[in-house]
């Protein structure tokens, strides 16, 4: 048996024991919630220190060529009498001056992506606007058609060109829990440009309107001298202490980017060991995914009948019996704010509702319309059947500018990796111009056709894209370009 005194001492000892294990349990949960602490306060601190300044300019200047886009865009339909008047051209004479546009916006958007990937996000706006500015300069002096259509094509080109570079420059100098926000201006400057070039040609004549064009391409000229080159294509090219000097300023000069510096550097560092993609690499099964939804989405976007209502509106209004610049002014007032919407949505709600919703919502507005032109050849409701076309129109336009409009846009900034970005960049903006081209330059024949049967097709179109986006479309939302990337089986982090 143990003494009184053995005992004792072993309580003892068994006393302190105990006693140094709660506290050592004690020192853990402090330091662990110490550590906690410090990890929520560092994203809070990341996430307040996200919109910066230069941020916001820099973004602005980019969608200065959305705005040029969408002014692009909208100047065929309020000209469309009068130019026709002043230079006596034909219904075939219009629809090639209206759609040569997409044409010149193919070309640009097959060498965008080679030229962004050759000389920088930053100069190749630059060098786009130069063709716009002489585009809108041609128009502005055209006295015969030739010379309308050599304007038209050189601002297509340059078009094209911005179609590209303008949301995959955002995607890569935004952070990730604003780019789809972020990206989305994009399509919001190109509804203020349909918008204000739709406003305008109400009250001043085409001449007038194609100077007013060039004042956009100017201002991004100007401001394309203050902002940073693209974070991410510097890292690509290892110019590695001019991305570091972009990063900062981006994020401002009191965030940490060491965490996001060192993600972009080891990316960028695995991609050195794949060669420079093109346009053939694109065919290859680990792209395979990237491709039908960056491919897909454009083709259904353009073919659900977008261009032949944003560049012959007014004609649309006249043949249902409404006033065009009344159908105009409201479909001014519809964009805006459904537009606003998208933007403030992308990064709460995410990519794939919103594009459901915008499908859903296109496919009623055509259906409507359709509607509309089916009971004016059965002699119908005749007066109640042009409101019908009309909120069908107002439908199809807010409900496009809710998601179609700019999400497809942001999905292919962020979905293929910056290897073959340029490349795969490159064919899903042909392939959405080839697709505006026919649009384009066939719905004023399609309208001659069967105006009903028209909006129909369209209708069906849309209706396909609410499948293809509920079983196809990955959502975006909240991650980096490099998760989204590497979920897609291209690069493992």
């Amino acid at each position: 048996m143990l003494s009184n005194n053995s005992t004792l001492s072993l309580l003892g000892k068994l006393e302190s024991s105990k006693k140094k294990e709660k506290m050592d349990r004690e020192n853990d949960e402090a330091t662990n919630l110490a550590s906690e602490t410090s990890l929520i306060n560092k994203e809070n601190q990341d996430s307040s220190a996200t919109i910066t300044t230069t941020l916001l300019l820099t973004t602005f200047v980019a969608v200065c060529g959305s705005f040029v886009f969408g002014s692009a865009i909208g100047y065929s339909s309020p000209v469309q009498s009068d130019l026709t008047y002043d230079l006596n051209l034909s219904v075939a004479e219009y629809s090639l001056f209206g759609s040569i546009l997409t044409i010149g916006a193919m070309i640009g958007a097959a060498m965008s992506g080679r030229i962004a990937d050759l000389i920088g996000r930053r100069a190749t706006m630059g060098f786009s606007e130069m063709f716009c500015t002489l585009g809108w300069l041609a128009i502005y002096l055209s006295k015969v058609a030739l010379w309308l259509d050599v304007g038209r094509f050189l601002v297509g080109y340059g078009m094209g060109i911005l179609s590209f570079v303008v949301p995959v420059y955002i995607a890569e100098i935004t952070p990730k829990n604003l780019r789809g926000g972020f990206t989305t201006v994009h399509q919001v400057m190109i509804c203020l440009g349909v918008s204000a070039t739709y406003l305008l040609g109400s009250f001043v004549g085409w001449r007038i309107l194609a100077l007013i064009g060039m004042v956009p391409c100017v201002v991004q000229m100007i401001g394309l001298c203050i902002i940073p080159e693209s974070p991410r294509w510097l890292a690509k090219v290892g110019r590695w202490e001019e991305f570091e000097i972009a990063l900062q300023r981006l994020r401002g000069e009191s965030t940490d980017i060491s965490s996001e510096s060192s993600e972009i550097k080891d990316y960028s560092r695995q991609l050195t060991q794949f060669s420079e993609g093109s346009i053939v690499d694109l065919f290859q099964a680990q792209y395979t995914k990237s491709l039908i939804v960056g491919v897909g989405l454009m083709i259904l976007q353009q073919f659900g009948g977008v261009n032949g209502i944003a560049f012959y509106a007014s004609s649309i209004f006249v043949s249902a019996g409404f006033s065009s610049k009344i159908g105009m002014i409201a479909m001014v007032v519809v964009q805006i704010p459904m537009t606003t919407l998208g933007v403030l949505l992308m990064d709460k709600s995410g990519r794939r509702p919103l594009l459901l919703i915008s499908a859903s919502g296109t496919c009623i507005g055509c259906l409507l319309v359709g509607l509309s032109f089916s009971l004016q050849f059965g002699r119908l409701l005749n007066e109640e059947a042009s409101y019908i076309a009309l909120a069908g129109i107002l439908v199809y336009t807010g409900s496009f500018s809710l998601g179609m409009g700019g999400i497809p846009w942001v999905i292919m900034s962020e979905i293929f990796p910056i290897d073959i970005k340029g490349s795969a960049g490159s064919l899903v903006t042909v392939v959405s111009w080839v697709g505006s081209w026919i649009i384009s330059f066939t719905f004023n024949f399609l309208m001659n056709w069967n105006s009903a049967g028209t909006f129909y097709v369209f209708a069906t179109v849309c209706g396909v894209t609410v499948i293809f986006v509920a079983k196809l479309i990955p959502e975006t939302r909240g991650r980096t370009l490099e998760e989204i990337q590497s979920s897609i089986g291209y690069v493992a982090l």
